[in-house]
């Protein structure tokens, strides 16, 4: 039964979880031996996943962001590296299609192909010599107009999915102006290439390999938009990346208590749970998912009753949410190791994989310093002069 069939988010979201409980039985297979998990995705495509975020007047659901984020985190709980990657294709069409930025039959053929088939998309913006996007480097990929569109030659590292993906939205210099524009670009075009360059420790099953461009020629309306690297608008969707490190902690946390009501040393009388120490860490993680929680769906909720203009005026409260989840899932981690103890470096324990999962989401966007110096600059200005 596809998701669109259900009428309100938590039946959604608990038909969802039913789909994805598969997912955690196949993450360690495919941590250890570094694959990419395609029946993860052909589960969700099957009960039309990828759709939910597609504006109600292009045939999607248009859900909020609110539940989008539920539905993120209910996954990262079964698996992160199906969460952090499918949140990108989640995160952006929605984005694109509530602030209408895209020529509308361009999107409308993109979001057709999504609904009909699962087609699944994400940015192409990270390169080596550029670092972050979020940090406003130029693209050293270039863009060369022609008599029938453009010709495009360039690599992108960090492109998430790109095992699957069906379109490529790729940042590109256009040559011969300052400009830089984003192009949409389909699989099959002659020229497009993956290298396989992803040996991440860390979220090994998002396939994030290199996409290589070789004289990829594209139609004259593929360049979707011009950008501004170093100046992009709000964005909420990207709240996708603090709950999926939430749902990991979430995980790791259901796993340390469940141990611990459970594990009983000849030295004790009960379980370790009845411990003062471990009554402790249990209190703390219980503490820091609390505060994670309201801090993400009150900010989202926020998002999704503001309008545009305050929308702009999010930048740094979201870089806020993202720092404070994603650092506090990495705490959360922590302390489920220490009550499980030395068995949590096991290799067949799940823990040892979420601690170096959440690490990823220190690297994800906006880098914790670009926040703590947002939030100064916002303190500063705001504060009044006697």
């Amino acid at each position: 039964m596809k998701l669109t069939e259900y009428h309100t988010a938590e039946e959604r979201n608990k038909a969802l979880a039913e789909v994805v409980q598969q997912f955690s039985e196949r993450s360690r297979e495919h941590d250890e031996a570094g694959t990419f998990p395609f029946e993860n995705f052909k589960a969700l495509q099957n009960i039309g996943y990828p759709s939910l975020t597609i504006p109600k007047q292009y045939g999607g659901l248009g859900i909020s962001l609110q539940e989008m984020l539920h539905h993120q985190e209910t996954i990262a709980k079964a698996d992160g590296s199906t969460a952090l990657s499918i949140g990108w294709h989640m995160g952006i069409i929605q984005f694109l299609g509530e602030n209408k930025i895209w020529d509308e039959k361009k999107y409308k053929t993109v979001t057709q192909d999504v609904i009909q088939t699962g087609a699944l998309l994400n940015n192409a913006a990270t390169e080596p010599a550029t670092g972050s996007p979020t940090r406003g480097g130029r693209p050293e990929t270039v863009a060369k107009k022609t008599e029938n569109g453009w010709v495009i030659n360039g690599r992108k590292s960090f492109t998430t999915l790109a095992p699957i993906l069906s379109y490529f939205v790729v940042s590109a210099s256009i040559d011969g102006t300052d400009k830089v524009g984003n192009f949409l670009i389909k699989r099959e075009r002659d020229g497009v290439k993956i290298d396989e360059t992803w040996d991440s420790i860390a979220m090994k099953a998002t396939g994030s390999h290199d996409l290589v461009l070789e004289n990829v020629e594209v139609a004259e309306d593929d360049l979707v938009e011009y950008i501004n690297p170093s100046n992009k608008p709000a964005a909420g969707w990207l709240l996708h990346i603090p709950a999926c490190y939430l749902g990991i902690a979430r995980a790791a946390q259901s796993y340390a208590v469940q141990f611990a009501k459970t594990y009983s040393p000849n030295s004790i009388k009960g379980t370790i749970s009845d411990l003062p120490n471990v009554r402790q860490k249990i209190g703390e993680m219980a503490l820091l998912v609390q505060q994670s929680s309201h801090f993400l769906y009150g900010v989202a909720k926020k998002w999704d009753e503001a309008d545009d203009q305050t929308r702009q005026t999010m930048k740094s409260e979201l870089g806020a949410v993202k720092l404070s989840v994603v650092n506090q899932a990495n705490d959360i981690v922590d302390l489920a190791m220490r009550i499980v103890g030395a068995k949590s470096l096991s290799q067949q324990n799940p823990l040892q994989r979420h601690y170096r999962d959440v690490r990823a989401g220190l690297h994800n966007p906006p880098m914790d310093d670009m926040t703590i110096m947002n939030l100064a600059k916002e303190s500063i200005e705001n504060e009044p002069t006697d």
